[in-house]
């Protein structure tokens, strides 16, 4: 196991991480660009990260957000946690609203369809993500609302 990634772990566990997280997708998304999307700060501790693209539903414009990610049965899954904010991230109302969205995962890009993992098939998928970042459960009992799950899956 990479060493850093017990210390991104953690430091995703405290709860003033989000007020610098602005700051840290800025950092973030400048690494990628220079290294082309093959490195960033979660790969860097060896935790999986994909950049998703999907139109906005207000502008229509194209929104690109780093996230963590799982590799998953030929695609991935992703949680709208927000790092346990109480409101959903933005991403998650536009890829709720798209037909479809694109994934940069380690330089390759991929047209992928989306789902929303409901009931049991969620839960299943839960424990998938937390077995790659454990605070997804805390940041769960930090919020009333249910995280949602997607699946991302190649065209």
């Amino acid at each position: 196991m990479n060493p850093l990634r017990p210390v991104a772990i953690r430091l995703g566990s405290r709860p003033w991480l989000p007020r610098y997280a602005c700051v840290i997708v800025g950092v973030d998304r400048a690494i990628q660009k220079l290294t082309r999307g093959r490195l960033t700060l979660l790969t860097a501790s060896g935790l999986p990260e994909l950049m998703l693209t999907v139109v906005g539903r207000k502008t229509g414009l194209p929104r690109t957000t780093p996230l963590l990610c799982v590799p998953h049965d030929g695609g991935w899954l992703v949680a709208g946690s927000n790092w346990g904010n109480p409101d959903p991230p933005a991403w998650v109302h536009n890829l709720r609203a798209a037909d479809g969205a694109s994934v940069r995962f380690r330089g390759t890009d991929t047209a992928v369809s989306v789902r929303i993992a409901e009931g049991a098939e969620r839960e299943a998928l839960w424990r998938v993500l937390v077995a790659t970042w454990p605070n997804y459960d805390l940041y769960a009992e930090r919020i009333e609302r249910e995280i949602p799950v997607f699946v991302l899956i190649p065209k």
